[in-house]
């Protein structure tokens, strides 16, 4: 039953998406705007799934490691600074994501 959802509703998809691409202008003007859109939406996508994924991220290091200092107390010394590393690298991937977006948004005119 599950894959003729699956089925179904991928057919109904390119079906949907094959008559909207056929019923469009011919011309610059319907390409460019084509163009842009899909820009605007991969920048949207460099965003949101960069800043879910460090989202992720950093919170499952941030309980690891009061996990851990929960479990010795003494041992806090020693996981603050591997912690604080773990946590800067994260957030730099959460900012390529960001970064590429704005380049992203330079191509639309």
């Amino acid at each position: 039953m599950k894959k003729i959802a699956v089925y179904f509703s991928t057919f109904a998809v390119v079906a949907l998406w094959s008559t909207a691409l056929f019923a469009q202008d011919g011309g610059a003007a319907a390409n460019q705007f084509s163009m842009n859109s899909w820009v605007a939406i991969a920048a949207a996508l460099a965003i949101g799934i960069s800043a879910f994924g460090g989202a992720l991220g950093q919170g499952k290091a941030a309980a690891a490691a009061l996990e851990g200092i929960a479990r010795n107390p003494q041992a806090s010394g020693k996981l603050f600074t591997p912690l604080i590393l773990g946590l800067a690298l994260i957030e730099s991937l959460v900012i390529y994501g960001f970064i590429i977006a704005f380049l992203l948004q330079g191509f639309i005119k």
